[in-house]
C-alpha cells in the first residue's frame, strides 16, 4: 500500500475490504477521501444493498460519487463509522447467506413432504421475494405483517411456535452479533503495523 499511497492521495477510495478500518486506511494512504463500503451479492442481480461509511471530512461531492457507485447495483444507506459498517456487514453483507440458508431448509422440508426439490426451491424463493417486496412497500412494522399471516391455532402459528420453542430468533440475533464481533476482530488484526 505504501508505494501506491502517493498515486492514490488525490483519488476517492471506496474500499470493500471487510474489516479494514477507515483510520487504518487514512494512516496508510495519507488521505481522508475514503469510504468503506459493504455491498452484498444481490448486487449481481442489480438488487444489492450497500452500507457506506465516510472518513471524517469527506466532501459532499465524494459522498455523491460513492452513492452513485453503490446505487448502480441497487440501493445504499450511509452509516456512521466502522462500528456501524460492522453491523451492516452482519445484517446485509452476510444477509444473503441467511436467506439462502432458510431457502435450503424450506427446500429440504418440501422434499420431506413429497414435493420435488425444484418445487421446494421455487416456492421458497418466490415466497422470500414476495414477502420482501411486501415489507419494502409497507409502512407497517414487519411484526404486524407477520401477525396478519399468523392465525391463532393455524398452520403458520404451529410453525412459528415450533421456531420460537427452538429459539431460532434468538439464535439468529446471536449469529449476527457474532458476525459483527468478527468484523471488529478483523479490523484489530489488520490494523496492527
Amino acid at each position: 500500500v505504501g508505494a501506491l499511497a502517493p498515486q492514490l492521495k488525490n483519488s476517492l477510495i471506496i474500499s470493500v475490504a471487510a474489516g479494514i478500518r477507515l483510520q487504518d486506511m487514512q494512516r496508510w494512504l495519507g488521505t481522508n477521501r475514503l469510504v468503506r463500503a459493504m455491498p452484498n451479492t444481490p448486487a449481481l442481480a442489480g438488487m444489492g444493498m450497500t452500507g457506506l461509511a465516510a472518513a471524517p471530512g469527506l466532501s459532499d461531492n465524494d459522498r455523491a460519487i460513492a452513492t452513485a457507485v453503490a446505487e448502480a447495483v441497487g440501493q445504499c444507506v450511509w452509516v456512521e463509522g466502522d462500528d456501524q459498517i460492522d453491523a451492516v456487514t452482519a445484517i446485509s453483507g452476510s444477509g444473503p447467506a441467511y436467506v439462502f440458508y432458510f431457502v435450503e431448509a424450506m427446500e429440504r422440508a418440501a422434499t420431506e413432504m413429497g414435493l420435488s426439490s425444484e418445487q421446494g426451491r421455487k416456492l421458497a424463493v418466490e415466497t422470500f421475494r414476495g414477502a420482501a417486496a411486501l415489507a419494502a412497500e409497507s409502512t407497517e412494522p414487519v411484526s404486524t405483517l407477520r401477525e396478519r399471516v399468523t392465525s391463532k391455532g393455524g398452520t403458520t402459528y404451529a410453525a412459528l411456535t415450533s421456531m420460537d420453542a427452538s429459539g431460532i430468533q434468538d439464535a439468529f440475533v446471536r449469529a449476527m452479533l457474532a458476525a459483527a464481533a468478527r468484523g471488529r476482530e478483523m479490523g484489530a488484526e489488520f490494523g496492527k503495523d
